[in-house]
């Protein structure tokens, strides 16, 4: 059932007056991101009717934009990664941890998104891995799925690595599985430390090779003197990294990570009221134990934050790592099932793109809302470009 209220309901129309106000500053990505949002599933991107073979029901079910900065094109892509997942749980106790950059470093990031967010995911998981190889914590090879978000709840620029990692790993020699103390991963001051040492000195490393730019506040960064005096501050401070208590079991893991992949900036189930050219919306104040309040922001300060979280093109914002790392996480799973007895997964079985979403989503693409008959397809609809304004669209 579509929202009361979507992103693309103020995109479409807010977004001009937004460009127009913003075009000089506003980037091809993220004119990208908001030409998407505003046509998917409408007319503009074609599609085809459907009747219903029993009481002959006509709709028109329009495309998709599949633009991952889209609220409404998410939901199989998410099903689909959650259940290849799922056959890669191991029988072991899983953690949730957590890297935050320090706002100076998050400026930094914000003018230069693929070279620090890339240094960003390394510089995490060398951390982890260094710490985790050392006998003195752990003397294992762990593995771990990353997630970047950028987001806070209020929408501003809050670049972040949530971790999913088993609570162990594999020895060097690859004949045991070596665990983690109970309800313990890795000592998380010492990979603070770690993981602030890595970062910076890549960030240097990229500074002196002059892949950093800087523009409006921080032009004055491009001076090697000042730009040597913003990483001495952040030396001198802690940064934030967080281990929460390991998951109850894969179950949990699962519904954790269907909350954090495929992720956007904002939920359409989130908004509540756009009106006299504001938008309204909930946000968890986590300084108030987690209490659900509504933000109201006008509408060109909405779209401006919800762009503030495009990435650029082809950037990889789930990565894996250690002996989940893509190269040989089928090779290195099979070993650890070996290692705790446990059969592989089945083999998936093929079927079409509608039984598949019915099974992971629920979602019946193929059922008439009316009796409940069988939806039929009877023709294309070609793309029809439509100016600005409301749509009801189908949201198959």
């Amino acid at each position: 059932m579509r929202p009361a209220l979507e992103v693309a309901d103020i995109f479409r129309r807010h977004g001009g007056a937004f460009r127009r106000s913003h075009g000089a500053h506003l980037g091809r990505i993220e004119r990208r991101v908001m030409a998407a949002i505003e046509v998917c599933r409408t007319p503009a991107l074609g599609g085809h009717v459907e009747q219903c073979g029993d009481c002959g029901l006509v709709r028109c079910a329009y495309n998709s934009c599949r633009n991952r900065h889209c609220p409404k094109c998410q939901g199989l892509a998410r099903a689909e990664w959650l259940e290849a997942r799922q056959a890669e749980l191991l029988p072991v106790p899983y953690y949730h941890v957590v890297f935050t950059l320090p706002a100076p470093a998050a400026e930094i990031a914000f003018q230069n998104k693929r070279t620090v967010y890339a240094i960003l995911f390394r510089a995490a998981a060398d951390a982890m891995r260094d710490i985790a190889a050392d006998p003195k914590h752990l003397g294992a090879e762990i593995g771990a799925i990353t997630l970047l978000h950028t987001w806070g709840q209020t929408l501003q620029h809050h670049p972040h690595l949530h971790c999913i990692v088993p609570g162990g790993g594999l020895s060097s020699d690859g004949t045991r599985w070596v665990a983690c103390r109970p309800g313990f991963f890795l000592p998380v001051r010492v990979l603070s430390r770690r993981f602030r040492e890595l970062f910076l000195a890549r960030l240097q490393a990229a500074f002196t090779a002059g892949e950093l730019r800087f523009s409006g506040t921080l032009v004055a960064l491009a001076e090697p003197d000042i730009f040597a005096q913003r990483l001495n501050a952040l030396r001198a401070v802690e940064w934030v990294v967080y281990a929460k208590r390991p998951f109850a079991g894969p179950e949990q893991v699962l519904a954790y990570l269907g909350r954090y992949t495929h992720r956007v900036a904002l939920a359409n189930s989130r908004l509540t009221r756009l009106a006299d050219g504001q938008v309204d919306f909930t946000w968890k104040d986590y300084r108030h134990h987690g209490k659900t309040k509504v933000m109201t922001l006008a509408a060109d300060e909405f779209i401006r934050r919800f762009l503030l979280h495009a990435v650029p093109d082809g950037f990889h914002r789930i990565r894996h790592i250690g002996f989940l790392a893509n190269g040989h996480r089928t090779a290195k799973l099979a070993l650890c099932r070996a290692l705790f007895a446990v059969p592989a997964p089945d083999p998936p079985t093929p079927e079409n793109y509608r039984d598949r979403a019915r099974r992971l989503t629920g979602h019946a693409l193929d059922v008439c809302p009316d009796c409940g008959g069988a939806m039929l397809e009877r023709g294309p609809l070609p793309p029809r470009p439509q100016p600005h304004a409301p749509y009801w669209c189908d949201s198959s």
